[in-house]
């Protein structure tokens, strides 16, 4: 007898992009912008039209090449095995660091109600593997379930945002705006590094590519889910934070540990900041259970390819990578107990550091993978718009991995490197077995 396959259908699937987009990032990054003053604005735009470009590219790559894994897939079809390897290690490795750092911010975030977790390490720690651990329970029962709960918290996520996004700009204050630029570098410097910034908040936009064989009618969903969820993702940000920045001043903000929150009390109250840090928790809970949910779909991909150990491919009753998400999490584990002893900041602020390493290259590498594909294509004509999208998309992400820094791009490369043994094993394996197969 065998057993249907739950699927996910469009709008989960755009929560799933939306809700992974939308997490800690959008609460804390308006205080982060401060210290750059109101063109931070620009940089919200550029890394907005950079992101769709990217949507795009994902969403036209879903048509051309089907299975899940997103930029592993993709890059493989293009570049070959070594390159999808590396891709989809530095890939997986970002899930899993990402998925630390979130977890913590969950925790972070819920100490407003329980003070006791900003000072007590081993409690904080506790709690935030208690939360790993439930999601994984739960993305094991089968990706309906998981999927269920994504779109749930995305939508109680969202509302409020666009709540302070929309009464917000009725209370503008012009003068918080002014100067323009307040950080003392060039237009030009200003509007590079609050892109790189704001693009962190973007990331996860490939994220209906990841699972895309779990998704009904996947050649018309997937393409869809991309784009509709970056559009919501923008259309949140945006007017969000000029709200928040119009809302209060600069000097206030550049210390605000809950921006969104502190917004909310100016309009509506205290009660409005306690329940905009509850949203905060219920964001990072979705956040974290979609991550959760993407995490062994990448391994699996390159398992079922015969670039990984063949258990991270097996399936349990309710279809999941049951043995890959369990190694997964045990991984997201390791990385919180090995930081239990900092504060939550400190240890946010070092994982969001490793995630973040490799999760540019993905992107510039799969916009190139969808050029080369483009131009080689000779069934129908290339359209320019498109094909402007497409170059937009190389360039926007090689920029922001310049603007990351030097010493980020270097223990990219070396975190990257890292994974180089485990292909080189496992080649030497296929050649075994092909040796075996050729002998009998």
């Amino acid at each position: 007898m065998s057993i249907k396959k739950q699927r996910l259908g469009f709008w989960t699937t755009t929560s799933l992009v939306t809700g992974n987009m939308v997490g800690s990032g959008i609460f804390l990054l308006p205080a982060a912008l401060a210290m750059f003053g109101g063109i931070s604005i620009l940089g919200w735009i550029i890394s907005a039209a950079g992101s769709l470009c990217l949507a795009y590219v994902f969403a036209s790559l879903a048509r051309r090449v089907r299975g899940s894994g997103g930029p592993y897939v993709y890059t493989r079809a293009q570049f070959g095995d070594i390159t999808g390897f590396v891709v989809a290690w530095g890939y997986w490795l970002c899930i899993i660091t990402g998925l630390a750092a979130i977890a913590i911010g969950l925790v972070s975030y819920l100490s407003v109600f329980i003070p006791p977790l900003k000072d007590q390490m081993l409690l904080s720690s506790a709690v935030t593997l208690l939360f790993v651990w439930f999601l994984a329970g739960l993305n094991l029962k089968g990706l309906k379930q998981a999927g269920r709960v994504q779109l749930v918290t995305t939508i109680i996520k969202v509302l409020p945002l666009i709540a302070i996004a929309l009464a917000g700009l009725f209370y503008l204050e012009p003068e918080n705006f002014r100067p323009w630029n307040v950080s003392g570098e060039s237009d030009f410097s200003a509007i590079s590094a609050t892109a790189a910034l704001t693009m962190w908040a973007f990331l996860g936009l490939e994220s209906a590519n990841i699972p895309a064989e779990e998704v009904e009618d996947a050649d018309k969903n997937v393409p869809k889910a991309a784009v509709v969820g970056t559009l919501i993702a923008a259309a949140i940000y945006i007017p969000g934070t000029i709200a928040v920045m119009g809302l209060i001043t600069p000097e206030q903000l550049a210390i605000s540990n809950a921006p969104f929150a502190d917004a909310a009390a100016l309009l509506w109250g205290q009660w409005a900041y306690y329940f905009i840090a509850f949203i905060a928790v219920v964001s990072c809970f979705g956040t974290l259970n979609g991550w959760t949910l993407c995490v062994a779909q990448v391994p699996m991909a390159i398992a079922k390819d015969g670039l990984f150990p063949k258990y991270f491919a097996e399936t349990n009753k309710a279809g999941v990578p049951a043995k890959g998400l369990v190694l997964s999490t045990i991984m997201v584990s390791a990385l919180v107990v090995m930081n239990y002893s900092d504060s939550l900041v400190e240890q946010f602020t070092f994982i969001i550091l490793l995630s973040t390493l490799t999760s540019l290259l993905p992107y510039f590498l799969c916009s190139l993978a969808h050029f080369i594909m483009m131009m080689q294509q000779k069934h129908k004509p290339i359209r320019p718009i498109k094909a402007a999208m497409s170059l937009f998309a190389i360039v926007f992400s090689f920029w922001i991995i310049i603007n990351t820094g030097l010493i980020t791009i270097l223990w990219g490369v070396i975190l990257l490197l890292v994974g180089v043994p485990v292909y080189l094993h496992m080649r030497k394996e296929q050649r075994k077995a092909q040796i075996a197969l050729d002998i009998e």
